[in-house]
């Protein structure tokens, strides 16, 4: 007999669960607080549980699988046409279990610890880096009110703040200046505490041996490296490099009718972050690499800078997917072929 699917929303504390016995073809739903849930699912038979991949989903994945149940993630945009009516926890629920058993529904590859760890530490990073320009731009904006200005880029204009100190002390009030100072010792605090987590990352990129693999691939660097293999969990989850490519939002966007297709600029979904860092790392390539390989100096010399740019992360993004689900070293001169 078929193992019975639960379709089961998550919360912090009350969780509702959908599913019909295998047995008796009873429709249950019922709510769950969180030890509950776990003892429940402890005494049930194996199953296949859905959740949708929102908070917590990952840890909910590895908890639920250590109990001996077949666990999916969805992606919420899946689940929202499913749902017949307000949403509700009750709504949600039945949404997922009438979801997942669509044909061909596609899931969200699951994240090991480590995985979500080094995903928290570009997070932080991602924040401080985006604390430090806000800092930096007010630093601009409240001496620009007092007639002081300075050069272009956050380098420049901070190295050219401290070197103008005693001209900026006779010409700015004294509670301006004090605010001033403080303002730079917190952009130093910013400025080691974003060391600290690129060093922290420098070190998981010498242990995770997927981030030594795809660090071979020209542009992608410490960074790219270990949050391309943090975010995509396990490369067998996509069934070709182009998948993943679409997943990352670097290939384009389609639209269609009457048997034409019309294709657009790049779709941008998926991570914002990696995306960025893939695109950073082709520029890279593009503009100061010794030497070019034949593909990238043909489509430079086809398209606009930034469209060869974005096709070389997407080419990038395909190779560090081939290096990881084949288990393959990279090579530069490698060139596929087609099985017969």
């Amino acid at each position: 007999m078929n193992a019975t699917t639960y379709g089961l929303d998550i919360a912090k504390t009350i969780f509702h669960m959908y599913w019909v016995d295998a047995k008796t073809g009873e429709i249950v739903n019922r709510s769950f607080r969180k030890a509950e849930l776990i003892e429940f699912l402890a005494q049930r038979p194996a199953g296949r549980i859905a959740l949708e991949a929102c908070g917590s989903a990952h840890w909910w994945h590895r908890k639920i699988t250590s109990l001996g149940h077949q666990v999916v993630l969805l992606h919420a945009k899946f689940i929202r046409p499913f749902v017949q009516t307000n949403k509700t926890d009750a709504a949600d629920a039945r949404a997922i279990w009438t979801a997942v058993q669509q044909p061909g529904m596609r899931f969200v590859a699951p994240k090991s610890e480590d995985q979500q760890a080094m995903l928290a530490l570009h997070r932080s990073r991602a924040l401080l880096v985006k604390v430090r320009t806000m800092q930096v731009n007010q630093l601009r904006g409240q001496l620009y009110e007092f007639g002081v200005t300075f050069r272009r880029g956050r380098l420049a204009g901070l190295k050219e703040i401290r070197e103008q100190m005693a001209e900026i002390t006779a010409t700015v009030p004294v509670l301006v200046l004090n605010n001033l100072q403080s303002q730079l010792a917190r952009v130093d605090q910013i400025e080691e505490d974003l060391a600290q987590i690129e060093r922290q990352l420098g070190v998981l990129q010498k242990q995770q041996a997927a981030c030594r693999a795809i660090s071979e691939v020209p542009g992608i660097g410490r960074l790219t490296a270990t949050a391309l293999v943090a975010t995509m969990g396990d490369a067998r989850s996509f069934n070709s490099g182009r998948e993943f490519a679409a997943f990352l939002g670097l290939v384009p966007s389609q639209r269609g009718t009457g048997g034409k297709t019309r294709l657009g600029s790049i779709s941008k979904r998926g991570d914002p972050y990696l995306r960025t860092l893939l695109i950073h790392g082709a520029r890279s390539v593009l503009t100061h690499a010794r030497t070019q390989t034949p593909w990238q100096t043909e489509i430079s010399k086809r398209r606009p800078v930034n469209v060869a740019i974005v096709a070389l992360a997407n080419k990038m993004a395909r190779t560090a997917w081939a290096i990881l689900a084949h288990e393959r070293a990279y090579q530069h001169n490698y060139v596929s072929v087609k099985p017969a």
